[in-house]
């Protein structure tokens, strides 16, 4: 299950884990993106925090088209 709001200055976007059967639950992940940099953030309960990672856009386009690609090493051309 998922969560889509808009805000003035980001789009937020929360993943909840339904779980699946007999597999522990993970804390929910919130991604935020703004007009220069996406942002994921989890709790981690190991450590009583909340973890951040910020990518830049070219590297969550880098994610997106290896979610489809096999093994290997690419660099995306624009173009």
């Amino acid at each position: 299950m998922f969560t889509i709001e808009h805000e003035f200055d980001a789009t937020l976007i929360t993943l909840v884990d339904d779980g699946e059967a007999g597999q522990p639950l993970q804390e929910d992940v919130s991604i935020a993106a703004f007009a220069e940099c996406i942002t994921v953030t989890q709790y981690d309960p190991r450590t009583d925090r909340e973890q951040v990672i910020t990518l830049s856009l070219a590297q969550v386009r880098d994610l997106a088209a290896a979610l489809d690609l096999p093994e290997g090493v690419y660099r995306l051309e624009k173009g």
